[in-house]
């Protein structure tokens, strides 16, 4: 399987070298805002223009703010508007003509996925991410696994072994495409995204299935043990790392508050005491990042390498962030990475990641007869069935209900598309209701209306029904 793949290496240049890398950062920057203030220019000059009464085919030439366009006007103007534009290589400043007025443009036009995007705004030198992408010339990882070469930079020292890389490239199944270098918490980074070759082993256990329940009193609860993941009961512990770096924050943060920080009214730069201030704030931040991400990628290998189908939810996780009272500890927990982390490495393996519908009641049914509850409140930790009498925790519950989903999911696997077997999902405003327990197994998270046929194929869609097709559960 040939997929794009990114090597993320630490770096450790030399002072010359990390103030060549701060100034090709600079003029990505430099380029990006001389390119929004040309478009600005051009469609203020237009609507003025317009409301003066001039024709339209009179009006100023409209510019086109694609890549390509404004990088043919930025050669004809560089030596104008930068003379110094030599000192750096070209690629910062074609990486700094971004595509963020191409993203505009095609979320405004409904293009773009995801929430509507704002009209792109300046970079401040001192806010914006120091960050530039090389596309062309000397992009390469050195035979001795310690060093990358950089165009203009030439070879920088890396902070880790390169191995894992070079030995790809040397055997073939890799070749490097392009490059970003980025100065996050204090240190730089350099990102080869590549293009490789991967042939990654089957899962462990190709058939087995197992329900993946996230959470903030457990990162995750499993249907099944994990060995050296999780206990034995399926529970994996939240390492919140945020809560346990908060004391040390707290008081990187006073230190921070009381220095004479920049002056943003007439633009002064902060003295060099709130600067290292700062910079000691920053690797908290970072060092929490680190350590996350590192653990989230440990679960989420260990899933993808050991079953060949994992079952989670679609979880409203911007919906759970306005709550105050949970909204830190579930930014903590980073649900939304795991599901990214999952998507990948399923497919690197050959397995395959089912989604359940937002409105899927995993905890609201019982995973012994199948009865439905009407309503759980989220402080009810421990299920209790009436009709069966199981007694289970709540999060482990809702796993097994999502492995015995999969056994009839025939769709694609993405959320809310889980075949014809699944059950339709409900309104934001409408409640789950519960049918009689004594005569089916089935999951029912639907009203008890519609036809006889409508009925019966939402109960027989998830668990087999022993009413049997001609008859309706009640």
């Amino acid at each position: 399987m040939i997929v794009h793949q990114a090597y993320r290496f630490a770096l450790d240049p030399t002072p010359a070298q990390a103030r060549a890398l701060s100034a090709h950062c600079g003029a990505t920057r430099f380029a990006f805002n001389w390119g929004l203030a040309l478009v600005k220019a051009v469609m203020d000059q237009r609507e003025a223009e317009a409301g003066y009464g001039i024709a339209p085919e009179d009006l100023t030439p409209p510019l086109h703010w694609s890549p390509p366009a404004l990088r043919k006007v930025w050669n004809r103007t560089k030596d104008e508007v930068a003379p110094w534009w030599a000192e750096c290589s070209k690629e910062s400043y074609s990486s700094g003509l971004a595509r963020a007025l191409s993203n505009w443009s095609a979320s405004r036009n409904g293009k773009r996925a995801g929430r509507p995007m704002g009209f792109p705004r300046f970079k401040s030198k001192r806010r914006a991410s120091r960050s530039c992408r090389f596309t062309t010339g000397p992009i390469r990882v050195e035979a001795d696994c310690r060093h990358v070469t950089l165009p203009t930079s030439g070879r920088i020292r890396t902070h880790e072994s390169t191995r894992k890389l070079a030995r790809r490239i040397d055997a073939g199944t890799a070749r490097v495409l392009s490059a970003t270098i980025r100065c996050e918490g204090g240190r730089w980074f350099c990102s080869s995204t590549c293009e490789v070759n991967r042939s990654d082993p089957p899962p462990a256990q190709p058939h087995a299935v197992i329900g993946v329940d996230l959470g903030v009193t457990h990162l995750a609860v499993l249907s099944r043990p994990l060995l050296g993941i999780s206990d034995a009961t399926g529970f994996v512990p939240n390492p919140r790392h945020l809560a346990h770096a908060s004391a040390e924050l707290r008081r990187r943060s006073r230190t921070v508050s009381r220095k004479q920080g920049p002056d943003k009214r007439n633009g002064d730069r902060p003295p060099r005491r709130w600067e290292r201030a700062n910079q000691h704030r920053n690797r908290v931040h970072h060092r929490v990042a680190n350590l996350r991400r590192d653990g989230l990628h440990k679960l989420t290998t260990a899933l993808a390498a050991e079953f060949g189908t994992i079952a989670v939810e679609d979880l409203n996780v911007a919906g759970m962030m306005r709550n105050r009272r949970v909204a830190r500890a579930i930014a903590d927990a980073g649900f939304a990475e795991i599901r990214r982390q999952l998507a990948y490495k399923v497919r690197w393996r050959g397995s395959r990641l089912l989604v359940a519908d937002r409105w899927f009641p995993s905890s609201k049914t019982c995973s012994g007869c199948g009865a439905v509850k009407a309503k759980l409140p989220l402080h009810v930790r421990v299920f209790r069935c009436e009709p069966c009498g199981l007694k289970i925790d709540r999060d482990l519950n809702a796993s097994r209900n999502l492995a015995k989903m999969v056994s009839c999911a025939t769709g694609t696997g993405e959320a809310g598309d889980l075949g014809s077997l699944s059950p339709k999902g409900r309104g934001a405003d409408r409640k789950t209701h519960s049918t009689w327990a004594g005569g089916c197994e089935a999951f029912t998270s639907h009203r008890a209306t519609g036809s006889v046929e409508d009925r019966t194929i939402l109960h027989s869609g998830v668990m087999p029904c022993r009413c049997g097709p001609d008859m309706v559960c009640r």
